[in-house]
């Protein structure tokens, strides 16, 4: 299905049903093909999915407006349109690497967020100096921001993000994404565009889930137990072995059960917050 709005026209699969919404959100270079493993698993049974190309990515148009849509804000705004119009108004958000950050900007700054699972993005304040703290600084660091990529560069971004499981259909993406969306978005996180992220991840009521995978090469891993969070779900970040930036990927066998124990978590406190929404009227 396509949805348009004001920042691209929208590629989007929404499994329907009655069950509450389970919203997953890719990274750069990726489409919702990523999830493939979550979408075609048992998960649509018990949940409402959906799955979004952002602008600039899969079968979503380019941007309209690149230096708006490709930043945090503009970004966040595209999400927020498609599930308004698919009369979404609370979800459980899982975010991937750039979709984690817009899953902390939507929760930071809209009422949509009633869970928020978070791999491969960590949450950082603003600036450089904040960002430096979260991710590990390499070379590799730099395609996130690069604009045109190579022929090596498609290899060593997919290698980074899958290691070995790279698919043609995961390669494919990374080739088709606008390389725009790179530099602006990474310009858009220096300058600290949107919500302090770590205040906001710290401060979020709702339950809050820390996923990645045990050689995640961007993130780094000993800076998330660090954050003063106020409702962590389990009360630990957690490390799913013998995976990467990708562990919903790499080893849906293990992730798979996890969001949806994660899930139904989401709900039974959506239930007390309805419950005491109604005691308060």
């Amino acid at each position: 299905m396509l949805i348009s709005t004001e920042m691209a026209t929208i590629g989007v699969t929404d499994a329907g049903g009655q069950g509450f919404p389970l919203l997953l959100l890719h990274g750069s270079g990726a489409s919702r093909e990523v999830f493939a493993h979550q979408l075609e698993s048992d998960l649509g049974a018990q949940f409402r999915l959906i799955a979004l190309d952002l602008p600039g990515h899969g079968a979503s148009s380019n941007a309209r407006d690149p230096s708006r849509a490709y930043t945090i804000t503009g970004y966040a705004d595209a999400v927020r349109d498609v599930l308004r119009q698919l009369g979404v108004k609370r979800a459980a958000v899982f975010g991937w690497s750039l979709g984690g950050h817009i899953a902390i900007e939507l929760a930071g700054s809209t009422e949509l967020v009633a869970g928020l699972m978070l791999t491969g993005a960590p949450p950082v304040g603003r600036g450089p100096l904040a960002m430096l703290r979260g991710f590990h600084t390499s070379w590799d660091m730099l395609l996130a921001s690069k604009e045109q990529f190579s022929e090596r560069d498609i290899e060593r971004f997919a290698t980074l993000c899958f290691e070995d499981s790279i698919v043609p259909e995961l390669r494919a993406a990374i080739e088709r994404a606008d390389g725009r969306s790179r530099s602006v978005f990474q310009r858009s996180m220096l300058r600290g565009d949107g919500v302090d992220q770590r205040a906001t991840v710290e401060s979020l009521m709702t339950p809050v889930a820390i996923v990645n995978g045990a050689r995640e090469p961007f993130a780094r891993l000993g800076y998330l137990p660090t954050l003063a969070y106020r409702n962590l779900w389990r009360d630990t970040c957690m490390v799913i072995s013998g995976a990467g930036h990708a562990p919903f990927w790499q080893r849906p066998e293990a992730f798979n059960p996890l969001l949806a124990e994660f899930c139904a978590d989401v709900i039974e406190a959506e239930s007390t917050r309805s419950i005491r929404r109604a005691r308060s009227a």
